[in-house]
């Protein structure tokens, strides 16, 4: 807790610096502004709100719950053409198609996830599973992923996330698949099974958990308040949860996002985004080393203005951090679980 080690991420099969007592160090660098309090619930001019024109000139229904839509500025689109051959193995190409999508959560843009119902998150649970199957039917990977926040790039206000479907597997999930599979060769059991075996006997990394799920600091945590949503049972796929394990991710994802959000009493910016076994032509093949879970990575560090960069020596060497995954985990385990807002109610 108070010297600098390394740790080893057996998911990518790297390393991150520990620098603790780094974390005492006066900050003199920038300060971010905190996220709008007052974004109007609805707004004709913002693409994403019900009965509003987007880019293309569509307009969007009604909609009174989840709403999907494709995405008007795609970054894969299904009938690309390939690349042409390469003529030397240092400048290779090769093809990529896909789909990507919008979804919405709700039709009110003041509205984030810890402050919706959950029957409302819910919803958006059962629209993931819908888009996984559907979409996984033809793509070897199906991308979920939430951007919160103009700190993570996020453009609009509007509570939605993205799905990109691709004819390939990303980096990261090839990375992910190789580790699983290498673990599961060597050991007998799902790494990520065995992980959340040992995290909720350990409990000194343990953010929340109910009866099917649990949410931990991991111990080989990159950004300040990283977090990792892991099931209790082996399920590979998120199509693949029972109606009550996803009534009780409904429940445990309120609280994580109602703890990031009292921690500085701010709506909590954060990158999140589902992993779980490949699909399309993998429907058919043995993906027993894999195991179904979320990654958050929010970058706020001390406040809600001083954030955490990853430049320099991250960029050049290995991920760092200067506060321990188990300061992280006890910090957001002792927050409440009523939401800051609502304190006053």
């Amino acid at each position: 807790a108070e010297h600098q080690h390394v740790r080893y991420n057996p998911l990518r099969d790297d390393w991150v610096l520990v620098s603790a007592h780094r974390v005492k160090r006066p900050w003199q660098g920038q300060l971010e502004k905190p996220p709008p309090e007052d974004v109007p619930r609805w707004d004709p001019k913002n693409p994403l709100c019900p009965g509003a024109t987007r880019a293309n000139g569509e307009v969007n229904p009604k909609y009174e719950g989840t709403f999907v839509f494709p995405n008007d500025f795609p970054a894969l689109q299904p009938d690309a053409p390939e690349p042409d051959d390469s003529d030397h193995p240092l400048f290779q190409a090769a093809p990529a198609q896909g789909v990507c999508k919008v979804m919405c959560f709700h039709p009110w843009s003041d509205l984030t996830l810890p402050l919706m119902s959950l029957p409302e998150i819910r919803a958006v649970i059962d629209a993931w599973a819908e888009l996984m199957t559907e979409l996984g039917a033809s793509y070897p990977w199906v991308q979920i992923f939430e951007n919160k926040g103009a700190m993570m790039g996020c453009s609009n206000p509007h509570p939605h996330c993205q799905v990109w479907a691709s004819s390939f597997l990303p980096n990261e999930a090839r990375l992910e698949d190789q580790t699983q599979r290498q673990h599961l060769s060597q050991h007998g059991v799902p790494m990520l099974l065995e992980y959340a075996e040992q995290e909720a006997r350990r409990k000194e990394r343990l953010v929340v958990e109910n009866a099917d799920w649990l949410v931990v600091v991991p111990y080989w945590a990159t950004w300040p308040y990283q977090t990792l949503l892991l099931p209790r049972r082996h399920v590979c796929r998120l199509q693949d949860l029972s109606d009550s394990e996803k009534d009780s991710l409904a429940s445990i994802m309120q609280r994580l996002l109602i703890k990031y959000d009292n921690l500085f009493e701010v709506s909590f910016p954060y990158s999140m985004g589902w992993h779980g076994a490949p699909t399309g032509a993998y429907l058919e093949e043995d993906c027993r080393h894999w195991q179904l879970h979320a990654h958050y990575y929010p970058p706020l560090l001390r406040s809600a203005t001083v954030r955490k960069f990853m430049v320099g020596y991250e960029m050049l060497a290995q991920a760092q951090r200067d506060l321990t995954p188990e300061q992280a985990a006890e910090r957001l385990r002792s927050l409440p679980e009523v939401h800051y807002k609502k304190r006053t109610e």
